[in-house]
């Protein structure tokens, strides 16, 4: 059986939806659209699909059954409405959208029309993440105390002005943190979990950009725990991101996606320590050269439809992460500490 994926968007990350999509077997790609002819005419000509500018043409290509969304932030909702509307299952990049009011918009649609929702946060499916979530969910490590992670990077100033979008709030949503930072806001929230309060502080510290570059936030957890949290896309030269996560029986360190130390009080049997991480080059880079993990994304999406089975990450945990990323805005914007719902 084919499944026919169109795409809706023409930048790096629809590029990277597209190669993970070559990739599996049985997916074609259906259709692409963007408002730019010559790079959806470019993109069609390397990837396959017909090629569209106008959405509503786009959407009503036959045969088509799933859309994957790549377009800017702010209009991830309106576009995934759109298509479930038309009765198309919705994977969506991140974020889901920029706020939580239209998060759930697009929630409520795919639910109303009976299509799955499901968005791009590849990080779960990392070898080591997924070892590091079951021995978490065991009990194993004790009682978390400290929970940090840093998104060291850098992008030049030509990644903002290259782009009508990025650096902007209303399509944008935000900066280092929407943008980048919110794959780490996910792991946080995912692996630990949910936020009760936040402290924090944004600043715009060497790009001529509208939204933030630098921020670093502090949490408390249900789970007790206290953390903290640096994203940048203002540090030279841009560093591998990392978690150290300390629970009473010991820590736990990750960089790159990798765990590469665990100080435990007692050796723990079958979790086993990688070698140093080497380069990350989402540090320095927004093109994405390893796409296996969007590839598992649409697998499992794909599976998710064929057995009516539980997405990765779903829209009510994607939309979690959005809530944390508008809480520290509003504590930056304010001064003020800012209690989450979802606590």
């Amino acid at each position: 059986m084919t499944i026919n994926i169109g795409i809706l968007g023409g930048g790096n990350i629809s590029q990277a939806h597209a190669r993970a999509a070559r990739e599996i077997a049985g997916v074609e790609i259906a259709g692409v659209c963007g408002q730019n002819q010559g790079k959806i005419k470019r993109f069609t000509e390397a990837y396959g699909g017909r090629a569209y500018q106008n959405i509503q043409d786009f959407l009503r290509h036959k045969p088509m059954e799933i859309v994957l969304i790549g377009s800017p932030s702010g209009l991830h909702a309106e576009h995934g409405i759109a298509a479930a509307n038309h009765g198309l299952h919705v994977l969506v990049e991140k974020p889901i959208d920029i706020t939580v009011g239209r998060a759930h918009s697009l929630i409520n649609a795919c639910e109303k029309n009976k299509v799955k929702l499901g968005v791009f946060f590849q990080d779960r499916v990392s070898t080591d993440i997924l070892k590091l979530k079951e021995l978490i969910d065991s009990g194993k490590l004790g009682t978390p105390v400290l929970m940090s992670a840093r998104v060291k990077w850098l992008r030049p100033p030509e990644y903002y002005k290259g782009s009508r979008w990025r650096g902007s709030w209303a399509l944008d949503g935000g900066g280092a943190l929407m943008n980048q930072g919110i794959h780490t806001v996910d792991l946080l929230v995912w692996l630990l979990s949910d936020i009760t309060s936040i402290q924090a502080r944004a600043r715009t510290a060497i790009h001529e950009i509208d939204v933030e570059d630098t921020v670093v936030a502090t949490f408390e957890f249900t789970s007790g725990a206290i953390g903290t949290l640096e994203a940048s896309t203002a540090v030279y030269p841009g560093y591998p991101r990392r978690l150290e996560l300390t629970w009473s029986e010991g820590t736990i360190i990750v960089e790159n996606d990798r765990v590469v130390a665990a100080d435990l009080r007692k050796p723990i049997p079958g979790f086993f320590v990688e070698q140093a991480s080497g380069e990350d080059e989402r540090s320095i880079s927004p093109v994405i050269s390893d796409v296996s993990g969007h590839r598992t994304i649409i697998e499992n999406f794909i599976s998710a439809i064929e057995s009516n089975r539980p997405v990765i990450c779903d829209g009510y945990q994607a939309a979690r992460s959005v809530e944390v990323v508008q809480a520290i805005y509003e504590s930056s914007r304010t001064g003020q500490m800012v209690s989450l719902r979802s606590g």
